[in-house]
C-alpha cells in the first residue's frame, strides 16, 4: 500500500490545480475523481473571469492575482486554456431598475458601464431591444474550462502525480485524525486529504461526522454543438439574483433541514445566459435551484423549456438552436467566498471548495494555498479558513 503526503478528492479545476500545484512542491499526490467523464460543474461552466468584480480588499487582490495567473497558465502547463477577453453584456429585465444596480456595481475594481437597449445591441447585434430596459458591459476574461481542467491533469501527471478514477466511499480515520480514503476497492493513505468535490463535498464530509456550512445549487445548462450563429460577446443577467438566491438559502434557520432530502428553500431562478466557445459550440442557461438532496430528479424536458423561454426574450435567435440538456451541482458558501483550509476538530483533513463565483479566484489559491502548507503562512488564505463555517 502506498502511503502518500496529500490525496486530493475530487478532479474538477479545483482538485486539479490544487493537485498541480502540490506536486509542484515535489509531494506524493493522489488525486482521486468518481466519474470516468469528468461530469462535474467544471464541465458545464461558462469559463468566465470576472476579474473586474473584486469589492473587498481580499477580493480585489485574488482578482488581480487571477488575471496575471491566467495570463501566464498556458505557458506553463504547456496548453492552450483559450484564455481572452471579451466584452460581456449584462441585460437589465424590464422588471429591474437599472439605477439600482449601477449602485451595487459601484463598489467593483471596474463598475461596469451602463448602456441604452440600443447601445447594447450595437455590442451584440443578436439581442432584442425590446426584451431589455437597458444593459451594462465590461471586458471579461474567458477560458474554456474543460481545457483549462485538462491542462492541469496533464502538468500533474507529468510532475508525477496519480489519478484514480473511483468513489470514495468513507474516511479512514484513528482517533482524532483522518489517514486517508477507502473506495470499493482499494485504501489510500496519507498525512493530509483534501476535499475539493464542489457540490458533493458537504455529503461527503457528512458521511465521516464533519458538519460544515457548504451548500450547492442544482444548475443547468443547454449545450449546441458547433453553430454558425456568432454570439460576439458574453450574456449574463446583470441583477446578480444568483448570489441573493445563494445568501437567502444559506440562512441559519435552514442550516440543519440542508441534511435533510425534500426541501427546496427558495424558488428558482433563471439567469438568461449564453456563451460561444472558440469551437463555436454554446452553453445556455442558466436555472438554479436549491434543493437539499443532491441526487434531486429534475425534469429535463420542463427545465430546457424554461431555458428556451428565457432565452428566447433576450437572444431570440438563441432560442431554438438543437441542443442537449445538462446537469450539475454548484458548491457555494453563506458569504459567497470559498473555504480554504484545514477543518477544525480533526487533522489531516482540509477543504478547497465552495467557488461558485468567482472562476478567477481558482487558480491563485491553489498556488497560494500549496505555499501556505508547505512554506510560510498566508494572510489570506487564513481569511478563508473554514472555522467561519462549522457547525
Amino acid at each position: 500500500m502506498i502511503n502518500y503526503d496529500w490525496i486530493i478528492v475530487g478532479a474538477g479545476i479545483t482538485g486539479t490545480s490544487l493537485s498541480y500545484e502540490l506536486a509542484k512542491k515535489g509531494l506524493n499526490v493522489l488525486l482521486i475523481e468518481e466519474n470516468p467523464t469528468f461530469e462535474n460543474a467544471t464541465r458545464y461552466s461558462y469559463g468566465g473571469l470576472a476579474y473586474w468584480s473584486g469589492s473587498t480588499p481580499l477580493t480585489r487582490q485574488l482578482c488581480e492575482d487571477g488575471k496575471q495567473r491566467h495570463q501566464i497558465l498556458s505557458e506553463e502547463l504547456e496548453a492552450d486554456t483559450e484564455f481572452r477577453e471579451v466584452d460581456l453584456v449584462l441585460t437589465v429585465s424590464p422588471e429591474q431598475n437599472p439605477e439600482k444596480i449601477a449602485e451595487n456595481y459601484a463598489r467593483f475594481i471596474t463598475p461596469p458601464r451602463l448602456l441604452t437597449p440600443e447601445d447594447a445591441c450595437q455590442i451584440e447585434p443578436l439581442l432584442n431591444p425590446n426584451g431589455i430596459a437597458a444593459a451594462f458591459t465590461v471586458r471579461h476574461g474567458h477560458i474554456s474550462p474543460e481545457k483549462t481542467n485538462f491542462a492541469y491533469l496533464d502538468a500533474f501527471k507529468r510532475l508525477g502525480g496519480t489519478l484514480e478514477i473511483a468513489k470514495v466511499t468513507e474516511f479512514v480515520k484513528q482517533e482524532n485524525r483522518i489517514t486517508g480514503v477507502k473506495t470499493k476497492n482499494d485504501t489510500y493513505l496519507a498525512e493530509n486529504t483534501v476535499i475539493c468535490a464542489g457540490g458533493l463535498s458537504r455529503s461527503l464530509l457528512a458521511s465521516a461526522g464533519i458538519s460544515i456550512r457548504l451548500h450547492f445549487t442544482h444548475t443547468e445548462v443547454l449545450e449546441t454543438p458547433p453553430v454558425e450563429i456568432n454570439l460576439r460577446t458574453v450574456v449574463m443577467s446583470a441583477g446578480m439574483e444568483r448570489f441573493q438566491l445563494e445568501a437567502d438559502a444559506a440562512k441559519p434557520e435552514f442550516e440543519r433541514l440542508w441534511d435533510e432530502p425534500g426541501h427546496e428553500f427558495v424558488p428558482l431562478i433563471i439567469d438568461g445566459s449564453a456563451v460561444q466557445f472558440l469551437n463555436n459550440k454554446m452553453r445556455i442557461g442558466q436555472p438554479s435551484r436549491v434543493l437539499s438532496d443532491p441526487n434531486a430528479k429534475i425534469n429535463p424536458a420542463e427545465s430546457e423549456a424554461q431555458i428556451r423561454n428565457a432565452i428566447g426574450k433576450i437572444l431570440p435567435p438563441l432560442q431554438d438552436l438543437p441542443a442537449h440538456w445538462y446537469h450539475c451541482l454548484v458548491a457555494f458558501t453563506a458569504d459567497s467566498l470559498p473555504l480554504v483550509g484545514a477543518i477544525p476538530g480533526l487533522t489531516g483533513i482540509h477543504i478547497f471548495s465552495g467557488f461558485s463565483n468567482p472562476l478567477v479566484f481558482v487558480p491563485p489559491l491553489a498556488q497560494r494555498y500549496a505555499n501556505h502548507l508547505t512554506e510560510q503562512p498566508d494572510e489570506l488564505i487564513e481569511q478563508l479558513s473554514p472555522l467561519r463555517s462549522t457547525l
